[in-house]
């Protein structure tokens, strides 16, 4: 993998998509009340030891844009062998999210006592953001 030939502008715009994605996946009017009500959040909100909007915010940042930096290399790199179009792109995206992202975090999260809604809700916004990613940057390669 190399990152000559890398569309930074396509990781980019990918990047910016994810992070709206899960903005609204995470919205108070979509998934948020559902799923701190799944981690047993009496009051649906964070708690004050959790509340840290630096730390929470600096580390999704960082979080979705090495996802898509990766994303974008592993396309790239296939893309040296084979026409990558933009449905591949997407089931890149889909078979990294499914396959690693969702199915690595599962044992973490049954072994750790979550619920299977907790996992659900959070690791199906990374497949579908690796989804629409994988789209985006194919679209631009």
């Amino acid at each position: 993998m190399t990152f000559s030939g890398l569309n930074f502008i396509g990781i980019l715009v990918a990047f910016i998509v994810s992070f709206i994605s899960g903005a609204i996946w995470f919205g108070p009017k979509t998934f948020y009340p559902i799923w701190m009500k799944a981690k047993g959040s009496a009051s649906g909100q964070l708690t004050s030891a959790q509340n840290k909007p630096a730390l929470l915010f600096g580390g999704t940042i960082v979080g979705v844009l090495i996802q898509t930096l990766t994303l974008g290399l592993i396309i790239n790199s296939l893309g040296k062998h084979t026409d990558i179009g933009i449905l591949d792109g997407a089931g890149i995206g889909f078979a990294l999210g499914v396959g690693i992202g969702m199915c690595a975090s599962l044992s973490h999260r049954l072994f750790g006592g979550e619920s299977l809604k907790v996992w659900l809700i959070e690791t199906a916004n990374d497949a579908i953001n690796l989804t629409i990613a994988g789209a985006i940057i194919a679209f631009y390669n």
